[in-house]
């Protein structure tokens, strides 16, 4: 399901336009983003949390001509299921 199909489908569940429920994903996506680029993170009961987790620095292999590399530390945008979402994919 991409954004177009996303959109459509919660607009016909929750009886908003089109328009107003782009706005409402869009608005969504925004807040979630400045929160995790806070540092913050976002939890919906019975959905999920999302957070920030970060990674170290390691070295790895570059698989096309097996030399050493360094792979800096970075931080990574972690999501875990709640309860709910779990037992429905269950």
């Amino acid at each position: 399901m991409n954004k177009t199909e996303f959109i459509a489908a919660v607009a016909e569940k929750s009886g908003l336009s089109k328009v107003d429920t782009k706005k409402a994903i869009d608005a969504f996506t925004e807040t979630v983003s400045s929160e995790l680029q806070h540092g913050g993170k976002v939890a919906l009961l019975g959905f999920g949390a999302f957070s920030i987790s970060e990674k170290s620095a390691r070295n790895g292999v570059n698989p096309k001509t097996k030399e050493p590399i360094h792979i800096p530390a970075r931080k990574a945008v972690k999501f875990k299921p709640g309860a709910e979402l779990s037992e429905l994919v269950k």
